[in-house]
């Protein structure tokens, strides 16, 4: 028996390790915060159970997770500790008990309780009143270096507002984490891209702060609470308890979730623990359960720490809410750039708060990975509580005669093939520049600035356009006549005439703003550039292999394969084929004058006296450089003009070199 206890346990940690790192590094993970939960304390129990295999590696010893690839390690002056569960009232009970065992005899005990944000858990470094450091937890020893991000967040004040009697050094914990309307945002965005969704807020907020450009951070609208302090170098003493302590954080200008509460009565904890675990889908943010902390800073000291836990916090846990329906369809959907998506059609269930009857099934891999068929009972969840999802298939209760799901071989909307790329677990209609489902995201795409830049087309003028059934492709916009735009609603003679001057002055835009607007799968207008330079006219493009696409600088495997679809698609051919009848331009009017600038990346900052951003940025490509928007170790030079903004404290940090706007001239010269 207990060799046979060996290998389970050695089986769990084996596991465990596995989701730790799909959790915490990846942030992707494969299995709910409940189940994970679930078998983590089945390795505690049989470690406890069987010392004899104990080991100070295991995933019950443990802190977080690993650290990621891609940024600084940072150690932390103090241990970034994590949370014993309780996962039900009775487990709260015992909590209580202990710390009153291990307090002196008839002293009382107070608990201040605060939401368990679901996010990533992040410490601040403050010298006086400005922002040194930001970094993940890591291990509760290193973290990573996101500074540079988190100053995107506006939670995260880069200058702490002090009152009289300053301090020295300041070192804060708290949680970055997705609202969950931001949360399903992003999700419905990158369902529509065809990428890969995240599994819930917390996850979202992870993979947000390990992006690599900080812009992506600041798109995302990432929020903060701060709650604990962690180290304070001050001559005067702020506080002695937790409710001092989150009111002093907030009075100097952190974020603090507001729905903290302070309690001496354990009946009365308890009730505010039901009550939570019934309207906690009421806010915006994810929680997944409330933290309770002894008030009291003294006791806290007294009572200490594990090596892993605080002896004077625990972490009550929510039950996940399940139910169980029967699937009665899968329907699928186009989205605007061709990506299939099956949806399930179920019997309505009640959960977490609202009634449901659809979930996404998000791609094929997922339909065979669960072997999803119509007819099938499922068990139903929302991720993140948010967003509804098919957990499993109750196969034991499977009618006979069920067949797996396959997603049509032609689009259920213009009958095109669909394909599915290497390396892509999407599927999409290859109908393109053609299919009623893309076409009209597709054609606000074409008339944009960036793309062919007509003037007077928005989204309300094309979807006028569309219904009339004056245009059903981008060739058509170039066929329209005063007399059909006339009738159009709010089109008046000068609207009109100034429109139609805008298609005709569109036909001589640069090849890079074509290739750009016909809204090819991964080619943005920075690789729209390159491929306008390398290729020099729209026809030779056309025709080219993924072996003479992928050799060329910002070209990769995914882009050329997509390039070489994209282009043998006989809908597509026949759209640029109206585009050509129609007098566009197909050819590059820019010429690149040398490489002196090859294999260099520049990024731009501060207000340059001589040249425009985007002028710069023209000349040094015109050059054979590449102009990027962030800094990193692989950059190059940062190019500075008045008034640089961070980008040049951190090319600083990195070790960038900085040029001015006269030293960066000279080098043209």
């Amino acid at each position: 028996m207990p060799e046979h206890m060996e290998e389970r346990i050695e089986r769990l940690r084996a596991l465990l390790e596995r989701y730790n790192k799909e959790y915490y590094v990846n942030d992707d993970p494969s299995i709910s915060d409940a189940e994970y939960d679930r078998l983590l304390r089945e390795l505690a129990m049989l470690e406890e159970a069987y010392p004899q295999y104990a080991a100070s590696s295991s995933p019950t010893m443990q802190i977080g997770g690993l650290k990621a690839q891609g940024f600084a390690s940072v150690q932390h002056r103090n241990k970034l500790y994590s949370l014993a569960n309780a996962m039900d009232l009775e487990e709260v009970q015992a909590f209580h008990q202990r710390v009153l065992n291990n307090l002196p005899v008839g002293e009382d005990v107070a608990y201040t309780l605060e939401m368990k944000i679901d996010g990533l858990s992040m410490a601040l470094v403050y010298a006086a009143d400005e922002l040194q450091v930001a970094a993940t937890r890591g291990d509760g020893m290193t973290g990573e270096d996101v500074t540079v991000n988190a100053r995107q967040i506006q939670d995260i004040p880069s200058r702490l507002s002090l009152q009289e009697g300053g301090i020295k050094r300041l070192e804060v914990r708290g949680e970055v984490y997705l609202s969950k309307k931001e949360f399903a945002r992003i999700n419905a965005q990158r369902e529509e891209e065809g990428e890969k969704l995240f599994a819930n807020p917390r996850n979202a907020a992870a993979g947000s702060m390990r992006q690599l450009d900080p812009e992506v951070v600041r798109l995302r609208k990432l929020q903060a609470f701060f709650y604990d302090v962690m180290h304070l170098e001050s001559d005067k003493t702020w506080f002695t308890t937790q409710k001092e302590e989150l009111d002093w954080l907030e009075e100097i200008g952190f974020s603090v979730e507001p729905h903290a509460v302070t309690s001496g009565d354990i009946e009365e904890i308890l009730g505010i623990l039901e009550a939570w675990t019934q309207k906690r889908h009421e806010l915006d943010y994810e929680i997944d359960g409330v933290v309770i902390k002894v008030d009291d800073l003294q006791q806290r000291r007294h009572l200490g720490f594990t090596n892993k836990s605080p002896k004077w916090a625990i972490a009550f846990k929510f039950p996940p809410e399940q139910a169980k329906t029967r699937l009665q369809d899968i329907e699928i959907n186009v989205g605007r750039t061709g990506v299939l998506t099956p949806t399930a059609v179920f019997e309505p269930v009640a959960l977490a708060g609202t009634t449901v009857s659809r979930a996404s099934l998000h791609n094929q891999d997922q339909l065979s990975e669960k072997d999803i068929r119509i007819g099938d009972f499922v068990i139903i969840q929302k991720a993140g509580d948010i967003i509804p999802e098919v957990v499993r298939v109750v196969k034991e209760d499977r009618p006979e005669g069920l067949v797996p799901y396959r997603l049509p071989a032609h689009c259920p909307v213009c009958g095109s093939p669909t394909v599915r790329l290497p390396g892509e677990v999407a599927i999409r209609c290859t109908g393109g520049l053609t299919c009623p489902a893309q076409v009209q995201r597709g054609l606000i795409h074409f008339v944009s600035r960036d793309a062919m830049d007509i003037d007077g087309l928005g989204e309300k003028q094309i979807e006028q356009l569309l219904q009339a059934g004056l245009i059903h492709t981008a060739a058509d916009l170039y066929r329209l006549d005063r007399d059909a735009l006339m009738h159009l609603d709010r089109m008046g003679q000068k609207s009109v005439d100034n429109l139609l001057l805008a298609i005709e002055k569109s036909k001589s835009r640069d090849l890079e703003g074509l290739v750009f607007a016909l809204g090819i799968r991964h080619v943005g207008q920075k690789a729209a550039s390159v491929l306008a330079q390398h290729f020099q006219n729209l026809d030779a493009l056309m025709v080219a292999s993924e072996e003479e696409l992928m050799p060329i600088r910002d070209i990769g495997e995914k882009m050329a394969t997509s390039l070489v679809s994209f282009f043998s698609e006989k809908n597509n051919r026949e759209v640029i084929e109206g585009l050509r009848q129609a007098g566009l331009n197909f050819k590059s009017l820019k010429k690149q004058l040398d490489n002196r600038f090859e294999g260099k990346t520049f990024v731009l900052t501060g207000t340059l006296s001589g040249h425009t951003r985007q002028e710069a940025k023209q000349i040094i490509e015109a050059h054979g450089g590449k102009v990027s928007s962030s800094v990193s170790a692989k950059t190059s030079f940062v190019l500075v003009g008045d008034d640089p903004g961070s980008k040049a404290d951190r090319a600083q940090a990195l070790g960038v070199r900085l040029l001015g706007e006269e030293e960066w001239e000279a080098m043209l010269s």
